[in-house]
């Protein structure tokens, strides 16, 4: 079995900083709730694209330190390695933000992966090689069948579309703050305890 991980708002977990970053840049108001598409709507509704998009660049580089992994998500990988199951992390991220500063956002993710203990194969079963950054959406779906995953988990039911259902590949949709309840193409899960008990089953009882 082989699995597939998408990086972004799956793995690392973004609301926190992207509150609090918001409100030091004076961006949102207080009620505006800490979750990271309560804020780009926000901004988007106030027109402010230019600063979301900027605010993004930031977080996704330097800012990244002060991101969190979503709860479980490094057992998960333990757990795999610990019952023979081969993973990837497979994203679509540019390397450079859309604007402002010029960031390597590659370098800073993969710097958050090994400050975290992901690329700690010994435990994770995860090197470098196996962290992909497609520059495309078509070329991250083509890393994906090239690798041949069984289980691909991603936080956006529009990418997981682009996964033809034909190919065989088990799509599972992580949902942690419920914002898809009405989503019934995929396997919708809201944590990685649920994702565990899928695909590794007994290990994790």
């Amino acid at each position: 079995m082989i699995v597939g991980i998408d990086f972004d708002n799956t793995i690392v977990s973004y609301d926190q900083i992207f509150h609090t970053e918001s409100l030091e840049r004076g961006l949102i108001s207080l009620d505006v709730p800490a979750r990271k598409d309560a804020i780009r709507d926000y901004l988007r509704k106030a027109a402010k694209e230019d600063l979301w998009t900027e605010l993004q660049g930031y977080v996704y580089g330097p800012g990244i330190g002060g991101a969190l992994p979503f709860p479980g998500v490094l057992s998960f990988f333990e757990h795999c390695r610990a019952a023979g199951i081969k993973t990837y992390i497979i994203s679509h991220k540019t390397k450079l933000p859309y604007a402002g500063p010029r960031y390597d956002l590659h370098a800073s993710a993969l710097g958050w992966l090994s400050a975290n203990n992901f690329l700690d194969s010994a435990s994770t079963g995860l090197e470098i090689a196996d962290v992909f950054f497609a520059a495309t959406k078509q070329e991250k779906v083509q890393l994906i069948q090239r690798n041949h995953c069984s289980y691909f988990i991603d936080d956006l039911p529009e990418f997981l579309q682009e996964i033809a259902a034909s190919n065989g590949i088990e799509r599972v949709l992580f949902d942690p703050n419920n914002v898809h309840l009405d989503e019934e193409r995929f396997v919708r899960l809201t944590s990685w305890r649920a994702v565990a008990d899928l695909i590794v089953g007994e290990l994790v009882q």
